[in-house]
């Protein structure tokens, strides 16, 4: 790691504290003032080192100020490139278009058309959500229990976290919510679905659109399975639905293939991506939309930043990136050391823990604890210099998810961090040994 703060002016955490927003949140979690990060570490004004299984919740794939990247960014600026464009055409913007077609989507067989709804995720799902219901000619959606899709009203909508929900003050409707498979073992909910649209006295409006996340990252880390993911195609196609994939946080790699839908043979009606599309943490979103669907009007959606051209120098840069150091197989590899990790250590510390991941994206279970023990997990955890994130049903799951650089070495560190901090937690706590043995990656 090494680096060290060079800044001699400290900044006081009061600043914020008398003048910030009382939203603010993440600085709460991790009450220190950042000032430099590199690869997968951050380091406060101070110089202490934080390895990152944060990263940026899925917006830092490549690493922090990724070399390559960086370097493609600060040559755009030194040359006088346009920053700011609206929508209109720009050499940056059609290099990242024909980078990302002849890259990444035409190898792939998919035929998507490209839109640039706005700077983040939520944007992105507001448009789909917009091209859903004009394609179709209807107001409901369907999602699934557990979601997490944004914070802006039609995107919060198909979010289910209750706290977020109260905050908008307005009703929030036109989405069905049904039980995700994790939440019922046992429990068809493609069946349930099926029946719910075949039944007419069932009181559900025929919907424009199904939207998942194959895998959910606010949720909890639940896994949607390859067949799930095909049977959901197949009853979006008999029930005349768009299928909307959101790989806002599960895409660009993240699960060990560009799109997280590819393991399963799907081709999705749009996709939406955000975060790590725009390389080094730049703003960006895209909604990757079939061409039959692409229905918006010139004007129909629109936004003045639409055209963030730093987004889209590295944007490009972090594809070429991604191939030239095969991310996606080291991903994979990366994630089988926490699998096997995880696998290895958790049966020590309590043999009822269970764990479920894919690719470099994992969570520990821990609802069987009394409630606030993984915040305490995450705040004992800071203080050894690892920052990870809670997902799920009132937090209870430890959040894995490193960039996908992070070295072998760094890895098992943070691990054994959190490792050393959990049988300090827990342990006097433990739950009799399971019957079972622990769960590990699900089938897929």
């Amino acid at each position: 790691m090494g680096l060290r703060n060079t800044n001699e002016v400290l900044m006081e955490s009061t600043v914020f504290e008398t003048f910030e927003s009382n939203v603010r949140s993440y600085c709460r979690k991790y009450p220190v003032v950042f000032s430099q990060a590199k690869g997968s570490v951050l380091i406060d004004q101070d110089g202490r080192e934080y390895i990152d299984f944060l990263c940026g919740a899925g917006s830092c794939n490549y690493g922090h100020n990724n070399d390559y990247i960086k370097s493609k960014v600060i040559e755009y600026l030194m040359g006088d490139g346009l920053i700011h464009g609206l929508d209109m055409y720009s050499v940056a913007k059609g290099e990242f278009i024909k980078c990302l077609e002849e890259k990444v989507l035409i190898p792939r067989g998919y035929d998507y058309k490209v839109l640039f709804p706005g700077p983040t995720g939520t944007n992105a799902v507001e448009v789909a959500l917009k091209i859903a219901r004009k394609v179709k000619g209807r107001s409901n959606v369907l999602a699934l229990m557990g979601a997490f899709h944004g914070m802006s009203l039609g995107s919060l909508s198909l979010t289910t976290e209750r706290s977020a929900r109260d905050a908008c003050g307005v009703a929030l409707g036109n989405v069905t919510h049904v039980p995700h498979p994790c939440m019922m073992p046992g429990f068809d909910t493609i069946a349930y679905i099926d029946m719910l649209l075949t039944d007419d006295h069932s009181g559900v409006d025929k919907p424009a659109a199904l939207i998942v996340e194959a895998v959910q990252g606010e949720g909890g880390i639940n896994v949607l399975s390859n067949e799930w993911l095909k049977e959901a195609r197949a009853l979006c196609d008999k029930h005349d639905m768009l299928l909307i994939l959101d790989d806002i946080q599960t895409g660009c790699g993240r699960t060990g293939s560009f799109f997280s839908f590819e393991r399963a043979g799907i081709v999705p009606d749009i996709v939406v991506m955000a975060k790590s599309i725009g390389g080094i943490g730049m703003p960006c979103s895209i909604a990757l939309v079939k061409p039959e669907y692409d229905v918006l009007l010139p004007g129909e959606h629109n936004g003045t930043f639409r055209g963030f051209q730093l987004a889209f120098v590295a944007g490009k840069a972090a594809i070429e990136y991604m191939l030239e150091h095969d991310l996606e197989a080291e991903t994979m590899r990366k994630g089988k050391i926490v699998e096997e990790y995880l696998s290895s250590h958790l049966p020590e510390i309590d043999p009822s823990l269970s764990f479920r991941g894919l690719g470099l994206m994992w969570g520990i279970d821990m609802g069987a604890y009394p409630c606030g023990t993984t915040q305490q997990i995450r705040k004992v955890c800071f203080e050894h210099g690892l920052i990870l994130e809670l997902s799920g049903r009132e937090d209870t799951v430890v959040k894995i998810m490193p960039p996908l650089v992070i070295e072998d070495e760094l890895l098992v560190k943070g691990l054994d961090i959190l490792m050393k901090v959990l049988a300090e937690t827990v342990k006097p706590l433990a739950m009799p040994p399971a019957k079972q043995p622990i769960l590990s990656r699900p089938a897929v």
